[in-house]
């Protein structure tokens, strides 16, 4: 059975998203230095079509999780556009353009029905409306023997760690202070996430903390 993997990047005090997000900066104020790290490295560059890049200890650990992943559950504010029923004038189609990076299925959770979005590269997002578990379901029979990245944002992911449905988390964690948005942990209680730390790779900009149930 896959393992779903959360994966996402951390503020030194504890914020996956700085304030004020919106369609207009969807990661808040300051958000974006949280990925710098990896816009910077070729490893992330050339899925999204760009070339050049860095090569450094965080390289591995991309080309690792892309190899690894055979679908992605997301929520709907990373998914994007206005919140409510969707536009059947003008759809959201998500940050990505025509070929997004995935590859493979991507599983939205969202309380508003609609018809899977076919990309190019073998991307298709299926929009659940069902709950948490139906996700993980649909993205387990899609990944086969991969992995299901869980890839955000930050109230996907603590309905998945409450749930105890986390096999395993990498959380990026960058040496800077956002002050202020949205934390990972808040509200899960004394004992969550039930996951265990494995292994640290110090990185240029970042360090890798890899945690796996206990």
């Amino acid at each position: 059975m896959s393992n779903l993997k959360l994966v996402i990047a951390m503020s030194l005090d504890g914020y996956v998203a700085g304030p004020s997000q919106s369609v207009e900066n969807p990661l808040g104020i300051g958000g974006e230095a949280l990925h710098e790290w990896a816009f910077a490295l070729e490893a992330w560059r050339a899925p999204h079509g760009l070339s050049g890049g860095e090569v450094n200890p965080s390289s591995k650990v991309m080309e690792d999780r892309l190899a690894s992943v055979g679908a992605t559950i997301m929520g709907r504010n990373m998914f994007g556009g206005r919140p409510g029923p969707w536009s059947e004038q003008e759809p959201w189609n998500g940050w990505w353009g025509e070929d997004p990076p995935f590859h493979h299925p991507v599983f939205v959770l969202t309380h508003h029905p609609r018809e899977p979005l076919v990309c190019e590269g073998g991307t298709t997002f299926t929009f659940v409306t069902d709950g948490i578990e139906s996700a993980l379901a649909q993205a387990r029979d899609a990944a086969g023997d991969k992995k299901i990245s869980l890839a955000g944002g930050a109230e996907a992911c603590r309905e998945y760690l409450a749930a105890g449905l986390v096999d395993e988390m990498s959380i990026d964690l960058v040496p800077i202070f956002l002050g202020d948005g949205e934390r990972l942990f808040d509200g899960l209680g004394v004992g969550n996430p039930k996951l265990a730390h494995v292994r640290t790779i110090d990185a240029p900009g970042v360090t890798h903390l890899e945690f796996a149930r206990r």
